[in-house]
């Protein structure tokens, strides 16, 4: 005779109702990702500016990151430091609100079309995967507003704004020079972006199985503490994993850069003049402490944002626990 457990049905785990995940919930993810990206990479301008002068030029800006701002601003004011304020910040709202909005619409259907059990087992992947996949779209979108930045940073005569620079390049390069740097952008943001993912999502489901709660169980405060916190450690690791890109990227926009031939041979040749140890390490610093700040408050905000806009980020659980 088989028995019944009274209660055992409250007792079952209850699968996710993704009908709340339709279109209106992807323009807000993609919405709270582009004002998160927008927000926090303009905010950042002084320091890229710095870390990018670093990167291209460092028998002059060999003093720290305190140092080059003291030198930037001597020689060419403090308003040098806003330099492609404009690019940075329109170039990343377009590259968030694609990152953003699609990490979460590649992620949920992942796990729509996989099952919340072997989602949960495949979890790792599929951060991987839909970081990757949503990054390189947004970076088709963001190459050539980064060209402009990376430009206008270098040569501060090059341009008078965002517009007088896509002009210049357009008219002195074509088509092309808008994404002479796709490769290295590719190289440096989509390992950026999977490590960025993948390390907050993995350090904050740790921090609320350490406190045996769901996100849905604390305050909002402590979710945005959580959300700040796991920013930080994902920031730092994935500065580190994209800086050789990162760094390559700054020297192949600056005119001349790796002589002529095709994109590959100008890289090798930049990478062979920089050499192994200073492609890791030049600029290191002042990223880490740029994209760890900068990643810490691209999830606080975005979190921020999407409650305000009446909704929450999807959040993988086991639903067998």
């Amino acid at each position: 005779m088989t028995v019944q457990t009274p209660g055992a049905v409250l007792l079952a785990p209850s699968p996710t109702d993704f009908s709340k995940y339709d279109t209106m919930y992807y323009i807000k993810g993609a919405a709270a990702g582009g004002i998160c990206c927008s927000i926090t990479h303009g905010a950042l301008t002084p320091v890229d500016v710095v870390k990018t002068r670093v990167q291209l030029d460092p028998a002059k800006y060999n003093t720290g990151l305190i140092g080059g701002f003291r030198t930037i601003i001597a020689e060419e004011g403090a308003m040098a430091l806003t330099t492609g304020l404009g690019a940075t910040a329109i170039g990343y709202f377009i590259q968030g609100w694609f990152k953003f909005g699609g990490v979460e619409y590649f992620k949920i259907q992942s796990v729509q079309m996989l099952g919340e059990e072997a989602a949960w087992e495949k979890k790792t992947q599929i951060y991987i995967g839909a970081a990757a996949g949503a990054e390189f779209i947004a970076d088709l979108f963001l190459c050539p507003l980064e060209a402009v930045r990376i430009r206008s940073v270098s040569d501060p005569e090059f341009c008078d704004g965002l517009i007088d620079g896509f002009g210049k390049m357009a008219k002195a390069e074509g088509i092309g020079g808008f994404y002479a740097g796709l490769a290295p952008i590719l190289a440096k943001q989509i390992p950026y972006t999977c490590a960025k993912f993948l390390v907050q999502g993995t350090a904050a489901d740790s921090i609320y199985t350490s406190m045996g709660k769901a996100p849905s169980e604390v305050s909002s405060s402590t979710n945005l503490g959580i959300s700040l916190l796991s920013g930080v450690i994902a920031g730092v690791a994935s500065a580190i994993i994209s800086h050789p890109a990162d760094t390559l990227l700054s020297k192949v926009n600056k005119a001349g850069a790796g002589g002529d031939g095709p994109m590959v041979t100008r890289l090798m040749n930049i990478a062979k003049e920089i050499g192994f140890v200073k492609l890791l390490t030049v600029g290191l610093v002042p990223r880490c402490v740029m994209i760890g700040t900068l990643t810490a408050g691209q999830f606080g905000i975005f979190d921020t944002v999407m409650g305000a806009l009446g909704a929450s980020k999807f959040h993988f659980h086991n639903p067998n626990a």
